[in-house]
């Protein structure tokens, strides 16, 4: 798939995920005006619900990676994505919290049982996380000895900070990098979104569930009522 093409792609799914947004907040005000207590009773869940979506795609809107040459996978870079992600990955304590699971995680160090050969790595398609985290960013220039080595002789060709923060240590890596806070933002954003489908689902259902036996319930008690 093209760059051109998932550009296209993530503009759609942020369009339809605002329209959505939209539409919920729409039906219940809808809902709102009318006297049915039914309807009424799911007014301020149902327009929450759509605020919730709506915030949640205003946070999660910004970053979508950068594609290099000769990669399959996607490098992230900090400032693409929202003040807010901006603000909880830069604080201190946050990210001590978060690097240390990252360390504890191992996803860096089961590189290299993942990817035997320096060819196989080259061609992997790596998550966010393992793009950020456990390789200093390919505009450093370091080259790498196998999936978990670099040659750090070189001296890096960019002035990115990064560069001079990878280490090839087992707890260091990238962790102290803004492309592994990236890289982390970015599995936060796709676990986010996905979180919200789900929750979107899953409301839509109980929220017909409690729809169809409140009416039932009323329409029963005005049988017994006539009788």
């Amino acid at each position: 798939m093209g760059m051109g093409t998932s550009t296209f792609i993530i503009r759609w799914v942020n369009f339809l995920t605002m329209l959505l947004a939209i539409v919920v907040v729409v039906f219940g005000v809808w809902m709102s005006t009318h006297h049915d207590g039914c309807r009424r009773s799911l007014t301020l869940p149902v327009i929450g619900i759509g605020a919730v979506i709506f915030l949640m795609f205003i946070v999660t809107n910004n970053g979508s990676g950068h594609s290099v040459v000769g990669l399959r996978y996607k490098e992230y870079q900090l400032h693409d994505y929202s003040p807010w992600f901006l603000k909880q990955l830069n604080n201190t304590q946050n990210w001590k919290h978060l690097k240390s699971c990252l360390v504890k995680s191992n996803d860096c160090n089961d590189l290299p049982k993942k990817y035997k050969t320096l060819k196989q790595y080259k061609l992997a398609k790596l998550t966010p996380v393992e793009a950020g985290c456990c390789r200093p960013p390919s505009e450093c220039g370091y080259p790498a000895v196998n999936a978990s080595y670099y040659d750090m002789s070189f001296h890096p060709v960019s002035s990115n900070k990064d560069c001079k923060l990878y280490k090839n240590a087992r707890d260091t890596k990238c962790y102290n990098c803004d492309s592994c806070k990236a890289g982390v933002a970015q599995y936060m954003k796709t676990e986010w979104r996905l979180v919200a489908i789900f929750n979107v689902a899953l409301f839509v259902v109980l929220s017909m569930i409690y729809f169809v036996g409140c009416c039932a319930r009323r329409n029963a008690a005005r049988v017994r009522s006539k009788n």
